[in-house]
């Protein structure tokens, strides 16, 4: 097939549901990247690696790419040739979820950078080296692309989404009482019918 989809999971997730996608995608050759990178450094590794891999067998490529997924993808994939490409609840400002974070667990940048690395009560890490990553290397986006935000998303407010969007031309499609994970039979239905109506 010349047509390609490579679908991209968030953190939990694996690339075993690329096989929801291959449905939605009868016309294409649908890989799951199954990646392990925890970082966005470590994904321009391994995502432009499968990338590359990947090209040499479609002249077409697009992708789905869910939560950070999507946000690993934009760092790592953002001067490869991309057809379009379809955002689940995408991470499109991480340092505005960093700093909530560090709120969130009342300390300082200052505290942060002293420390090099803190736990959260709530399992996740912070880390000044990613911290300033990120600041040092903004986001340039310009692949066509569709977003999917759930009205409950607990990660991203719709305003980051939409100055994100309207930054880069997208279209958004908001599900009512949707949340950041989509996985309950209503929302994946809700899911699959954006996909055929944008893609």
């Amino acid at each position: 097939m010349n047509k390609g989809l490579i679908y991209i999971h968030g953190k939990g997730g694996t690339a075993k549901e690329a096989e929801h996608y291959k449905i939605l995608f009868p016309e294409y050759d649908v890989s799951g990247l199954d990646y392990e990178a925890k970082t966005p450094w470590e994904a321009q590794e391994e995502f432009r690696r499968f990338f590359d891999l990947f090209r040499t067998e479609h002249d077409d490529i697009s992708i789905v790419a869910n939560s950070i997924g999507a946000f690993f993808a934009m760092n790592a994939l953002s001067d490869r040739k991309i057809e379009k490409a379809y955002f689940i609840s995408p991470i499109v400002d991480m340092e505005k979820l960093i700093i909530e974070m560090i709120n969130q667990e009342h300390i300082s940048e200052k505290e942060l950078f002293e420390k090099g690395i803190i736990e959260t009560e709530y399992g996740e890490t912070l880390s000044w080296e990613y911290l300033l990553w990120i600041r040092q290397n903004p986001v340039t986006w310009t692949i066509p692309t569709c977003i999917l935000y759930g009205e409950k998303d607990n990660l991203q407010s719709i305003d980051t989404i939409r100055a994100f969007a309207d930054r880069i031309g997208a279209g958004i499609t908001i599900m009512e009482n949707g949340e950041h994970w989509f996985h309950t039979e209503k929302q994946m239905k809700f899911l699959d019918n954006w996909l055929h109506d944008v893609s």
